[in-house]
């Protein structure tokens, strides 16, 4: 099944000549590794990409560039997945070598990651941005060269309670109405993936964006 893609890595299918592969996509979702860290706020994006190889069947058991990593088609797509193990803020030593091997042009390349700044559950497509002061997307970007021109999908945590730490809130893990939301986000972001690597970036961007922004609004209202 994942013949094509395993046999021609330098251009994985990329050249315009091409009739029988398609160009790939590269999702990777950042988190830090081992039980300890298992099901934190921080971790959302491991979750997502978790959900979205559980839906397709995919396994996530081999070691590429310091990477969890798995390969599928989708609809004739090629799709290859990672969670980088360095620890969250050393991201960029795995993404930045994995985007470079497989020759892929930043554009396809998504990146999932948690966000203080939307509610619990609201997930956001983006196709560039800023980093945000989250230190794994500042690593991912550093190894990019400094190109802050590929995919994101923000999966949104809420901001911590009070006068709590920012750190301790993101190692913490969900209560069960939060890891309910995020449950739901999960389901929903493994169709939006779906819908990108149909339909491209911008057209996913549109069609799940204005959604997002409406149960943006329903959920700011609603404790956690």
């Amino acid at each position: 099944m994942f013949t094509c893609c395993r046999l021609l890595r330098r251009s994985f299918c990329t050249t315009s000549s091409s009739t029988s592969c398609a160009k790939p996509w590269l999702f990777i979702g950042l988190g830090n590794p081992g039980e300890k860290y298992r099901g934190t706020r921080h971790n959302v994006g491991f979750d997502m990409i978790d959900a979205f190889a559980q839906s397709l069947g995919i396994s996530m058991a081999s070691i590429h560039f310091k990477a969890l990593f798995g390969e599928g088609m989708v609809g004739g797509t090629p799709v290859l997945l990672a969670k980088p193990q360095t620890y969250m803020n050393l991201s960029g030593e795995s993404t930045g070598p994995l985007a470079a091997y497989y020759k892929l042009p930043l554009n396809r390349v998504i990146v999932m990651f948690d966000d203080m700044d939307l509610p619990c559950g609201v997930l956001r497509v983006q196709p560039k941005g800023g980093h945000a002061r989250h230190k794994g997307l500042m690593s991912v970007i550093y190894h990019f060269r400094g190109n802050r021109e590929f995919g994101r999908l923000r999966i949104g945590i809420g901001r911590p309670p009070g006068q709590m730490d920012p750190r301790a809130f993101l190692l913490q893990k969900f209560n069960a109405s939060a890891r309910e939301r995020i449950d739901e986000a999960l389901q929903e972001g493994v169709d939006v993936l779906k819908t990108l690597l149909t339909k491209g970036l911008t057209e996913c961007a549109s069609s799940t964006n204005p959604y997002q922004k409406y149960k943006h609004l329903r959920l700011q209202t609603l404790p956690v």
